[in-house]
Order: structure tokens, then sequence, then C-alpha cells
């Protein structure tokens, strides 16, 4: 290859040269003056050369970027997708026909593209790739790239242009969606109260109603295609297409209302408790989890549909009344399982809700009482007594002083609690609802007894649950697992008064949510000497608290019809309880199916909400961040202004009842 020299590479070259030549004329100066006319010669000639190909290199290299200009040119006016330029203003200054032809507009030019693709953004970096992104233009998808050119060194008055090419992306997109629409949901469903139903069932029609609830929902999801197996009598294993899942919520589970309709003769309905697993698991991970929404759905009381949604769920149904189960063998298989735990460990603390109430400290008490049975150091953690519940506690200090010992502070538990400690969650299962939730993160060994409906914030894995949304209160549930626990009760009669004091409170003298394992339980205690006389001065209000439920039937005013709305304006020590003894009372007006009232309460405003019938307050709570019961519900707004407050309640409210209409 034929090599080119610059005037650099030749230095050294005519310095040798001209030493040469000046050692010539020194010792011959005739020949070196030949010689050096023959090197001048030579240097002009090579000058000569240098400047000939230093012109040609500039030709060829010229030659070569106009021909590069053309066919960039030409690439870039016959590329076979649309291509658009937009200034540093995002001002559309070139595009070819394909881009055109996307528009209905015939005159684009000067145009933002951010008004004919709202989607775009432009970049402040002249460096940076803009990302890429997809757009929909006339039921095409289309996949934009683009990239940033500085211009500000041409003779352009521009410092910037932007390209953007828009590939076909309709192929990939439609295989996508397919994949999505055709990707496999796992569903597990519980008939909720199968035996219960079956036995309330004439005889002769049992055969018909089993072959009834297997028809129901085998054709229901034969309509989507979906692939139906029944494993066990009550319980059945659903495999179908996200797409189907999505017709299924759209007409939100009305495999629900199917089966609460279905009448054979028995006198209690059936329900079902759905689970569903998210989008994008194998089928291992889609089964368990599954699973846990099923557990989830029938830990908030069944007849409903719970389905998981990345990181959270949605709920469907869960608009009627859980149904009491007669069957004690969950209790009793509880009870035994919970002594073991205690036997086991090296001391209990016993722990409930904030602003505890009647049922709070008096399942409380009564799972004490468990504790000392087994001769094991129990203690309730309690901050500090409100209103609710001063009564109860100035009696124990009067009547046990040796019970009212065990009644510590956070600092006190925090101190002593150790991962071989048992901790017991009653009256609550939403650990920032607990009197510490720092306490949860102290020991694994942890014990849930509520009859709150499950929420989506849970403790995690905990030892031992029991969770009955069916059960009028958590001092039911306590009354009961404790004749399972020891052969004696050893019940003292505040401790037994403390129980039916619980019961009481969310019963409302044993007219809501009651059940006839309420009344066992309430008779259980009777027995152990609960005096409801004296049951009942534990419910005496001071006349603070009287005038403040009088502003609350003041403050009232009707919305929907046939729905209660109060306020108490001025935040007091007794502002939750009023708030929910008024919520209680509204209901007694004619013609009033549910009330909320409103209280400030530590730089909050808390909501009691209460219901007959089958309105749901626990969903509508559940919107703005509470739970509770079907008919008995609350929620803590982190605001002071009653207002703003009532605004996102009514939302909440008017949201329930347009689901109700779908």
């Amino acid at each position: 290859m034929k090599k080119n020299y610059d005037l650099d590479d030749l230095k050294i070259y005519f310095a040798v040269s001209a030493i040469t030549v000046l050692i010539l004329i020194y010792l011959s100066p005739k020949l070196g003056i030949v010689f050096l006319i023959i090197y001048a010669y030579v240097f002009y000639l090579s000058l000569k050369s240098l400047e000939k190909r230093k012109t040609e290199s500039i030709k060829y290299i010229e030659d070569i970027n106009t021909d590069f200009d053309s066919v960039t040119k030409n690439a870039i006016f016959n590329m076979p997708f649309p291509l658009v330029i937009t200034d540093e203003e995002d001002k559309i200054i070139w595009y070819n026909t394909l881009f055109l032809n996307m528009f209905e507009s015939e005159n684009i030019m000067n145009e933002r593209l951010s008004t004919l693709l709202p989607i775009v953004e432009t970049t402040e970096s002249e460096e940076e790739l803009i990302e890429v992104f997809e757009v929909n233009i006339n039921k095409n998808n289309y996949r934009v790239h683009s990239n940033v050119v500085d211009v500000s060194k041409t003779q352009s008055d521009r410092n910037k242009m932007v390209l953007y090419y828009f590939i076909d992306n309709n192929n990939y997109r439609e295989l996508y969606n397919r994949y999505v629409a055709e990707y496999p949901i796992v569903i597990k469903i519980e008939v909720d109260n199968y035996d219960e139903a079956i036995d309330s069932t004439p005889s002769n029609n049992r055969p018909i109603l089993k072959a009834e609830i297997d028809s129901i929902i085998s054709n229901y999801f034969k309509d989507y295609n979906a692939l139906v197996r029944k494993y066990y009598d009550d319980m059945y294993l659903v495999l179908l297409s996200f797409s189907s899942l999505k017709t299924i919520k759209g007409k939100r589970f009305d495999l629900l209302d199917d089966l609460r309709e279905l009448d054979k003769g028995n006198t209690i309905p059936l329900t079902l408790s759905i689970g569903v697993s998210s989008f994008g698991l194998n089928f291992q991970e889609a089964y368990t989890e599954a699973d846990t929404s099923l557990d989830l759905a029938l830990g908030r009381g069944g007849d409903q549909a719970v389905v998981k949604v990345k990181d959270s769920y949605e709920f469907f149904g869960g608009k009627s009344k859980a149904v009491e189960k007669r069957n004690k063998v969950k209790a009793r298989v509880l009870g035994i399982a919970l002594r073991q735990l205690i036997d086991g460990a090296s001391d209990v603390f016993i722990m409930g809700h904030k602003n505890a109430d009647m049922d709070s400290i008096g399942s409380a008490i009564g799972v004490l009482r468990a504790v000392l049975n087994r001769n094991k150091k129990g203690y309730i953690v309690l901050n500090k007594p409100n209103p609710s519940i001063n009564n109860i506690i100035n009696r124990m200090k009067e009547e046990e002083p040796e019970l009212y010992k065990l009644v510590v502070n956070r600092d006190y538990a925090l101190s002593n609690i150790t991962p071989k400690s048992l901790l017991i969650m009653v009256d609550n299962n939403k650990p920032s609802l607990t009197e510490e939730p720092e306490l949860i993160e102290k020991t694994p060994q942890i014990v849930i007894i509520d009859h709150h409906r499950r929420g989506t914030e849970f403790v995690e894995n905990p030892v031992l649950t029991y969770i009955e949304p069916y059960a009028s209160s958590t001092s039911e549930l306590v009354t009961e697992m404790l004749t399972y626990m020891n052969d004696d009760l050893n019940l003292t009669h505040f401790e037994a008064d403390a129980l039916m004091s619980g019961i009481v409170v969310d019963t409302k003298n044993f007219t809501a949510q009651t059940g006839v394992r309420t009344f066992e339980a309430a008779s259980t205690l009777r027995r152990a000497g609960a005096d409801m006389v004296k049951v009942k001065q534990l419910f005496q209000d001071d006349l603070d608290t009287i005038l403040g439920k009088a502003e609350v039937v003041h403050n009232m005013k009707i919305v929907f019809d046939d729905i209660a709305i109060s306020r108490l304006e001025k935040s007091s020590d007794s502002s939750v309880l009023i708030s929910a003894q008024s919520a209680d009372e509204l209901l007694d007006i004619n013609d009033i199916k549910a009330s909320f009232v409103m209280a400030p309460s530590d730089n909050q405003t808390h909501i009691s909400a209460r219901s007959k019938g089958n309105f749901s307050v626990q969903l509508i709570m559940e919107k703005i961040g509470g739970g509770g019961h079907l008919n008995m519900a609350a929620v803590k707004l982190d605001t002071v202004n009653l207002d703003e407050a009532e605004a996102k309640l009514i939302e909440a409210i008017e949201e329930y009842l347009k689901e109700g209409d779908k």
C-alpha cells in the first residue's frame, strides 16, 4: 500500500541531507555547491508533492462527506416508517409522508408534537436519549424511538433538534395482549356454611341441594372456558384466563349472588368465599396466593371474593352478615393449642387496641386468667385508660389489686419482652392499631384472637390465629376457649363481669350480632358469678358524656334519604366514647339504616359507624382506611378538619351505594 508522508515525516531526512551538503561544501566547495543545488531542487519538489497530496486528500474527504450526506438524506426521505423532527420548543420542523398519513390534518408544520402525541416528553439535555415509549394512533400501536442532535455549532439558528421515528408495534402488541389475556389465574372457592346449610335442609332435598351447588359453580365457570375441580365437599379449584377474570370482576363476582339465592328448603343461605391469585405467577406461587386470598376472605366473614392485585387486594361482596358456626371443634382445638403455647412461653403479654373498649379490656382480662391458670407470668399492656374503661379499671384497683399490678405500660413491656415471650393480641388484628405496635417486632410468637373482619394489614406469620367474624365479641371467643383450656375456669366475679361487659357492649345488650353461642358464653359467665347489675354499673356515664351525646343528636343531618351523619365539635378524653355511643343511639331513629358520627381526637378525626340490616359500614370505612364489622366499624383520619372528613365520608358512602347498584 502506498504510504503518504507529510512534512513532519521528512524533517529528519532533510536535516541529515543538509548536514551532508554542508560537510561537502567544507571539504570540496565546488562539489558541495552542486549538491546544494540538487538538495534545493529536491526540497522544492517534495514541498510541491506534499501540497498536491494534501489537496487530493481534502477533496477525497469532501467527496465522501458529500456522498454520505446524499446517502443519509436519501435514507431519511425513503425510510419505510414515519419520521418527524422537532426543534427545542417541540415544534415540528420536518416530517415524512408516512408520518403525515397517521393524522387527519394536512398541515402539521410548526405544531407542537406533544399536542398530537400527548405522551411525548421532551428533554433539556442535548446529549440525552429520550426514553422509548409507545403510542396508539388510529388503532395502530407504535414504539417511538428518539434522539437529540446538537446543532448549536452549525449555521442553524437552533440549538438542538429531536428526531422521532415510529416503529410499527402492532404484531408485538397483539402477541402481548394475547399473552396477558390467556395468562392462567388460580382460584380457590369454599362454601362458607356448607354443613350448616345442608343440616338446615329437609332430608329429601339434601342430595338436590348438593347437586345444585356443584351445578351452579361448574356452569358459571364453564361460560368462561375455565377448568373446575371439586376436591372436597365444600372446596373447589378453578383455573381460568386473566381476560375471563377481568370479565368476572366487571360483573362483581355475581356468582356470590347466584349461590346465595339457591333455595331448596335450606333455612340457612349458602355463601361463598373466593380467593384469587394475581397475574404473573407460576402455578405453585399462584396456588399459594389464592390460598392466602381465601384465608383473607374467610377472615373477613365470608360471602366475598378477594383478588390479589400486586401489593394490595380488591374486595367484592361481603355485604351479608357472617353466619354463626355451631361446630365448637375449632374453639376446642385452638383452646388446647393456646394452652400449649402458654406453657411453652417464658411469659405472656396481652395487648388490645388503642382507645380500648370494654370488649378489648374484658377479653384481655379473660386471657390473663387463662395464663394465670397455667401458673405463668402474664401482663396486660395498657398505656393509659380512657373514659370508656375507667369504671372497670377503677373497680379492678379496688377489688383485684393483685390483678391490677399486672397491668403494665409500653416501657415495661418493651424492656421485658423477649423472643421466648408470647404476645397475644385481642379484639384487633391490625398491627398499627394495637396498643404498642413495636411489641410485635420483639417476639416471633404472636397469637391473634379477634372477631373483626380481617383487612389487608395483618401480622406476618402469627403462630395461632382465631378470627371469627360471626362472633358477637372477642370476649365470647375467649370465654369459649377458657372452657377447653382448663378443667376449672377459676374466674373471679370481677373477671366474669369483665368478660360479660365485653359481650354486652358489642351486642348492644344482646340485641345485635348475637347467636346461640353468644348466649351459651353468657350463661357460662353467669354461672361463674357475673352480676348483670354490676355489669350495667360499668357503663354509667358522667354528665359531660351525656351532654356530648345530646350535642351529636342536635347536629345530626340525614343524607341519601336514610343515613345519619353527625359530629362532636370539641375534642375531649371522651370523644371516641361519645361518638361510638351516639352512633348506636342514632340507629334508634325511625327509617335510619346507618349512622356515622365524627369527633376530633388526638389531632385526628375519629369516625364511628353503625348500621342495621345488610348495609355494610365495614366496606365504607375500608375505603377511607378503617375497618370493622358489617354493622359496626370505625376509622381515624389524619385531619382535624371535620368538614374535610365529612366530604371524604360522603364520597365513600356514595361510591358504596353505586357499587350496590351494579
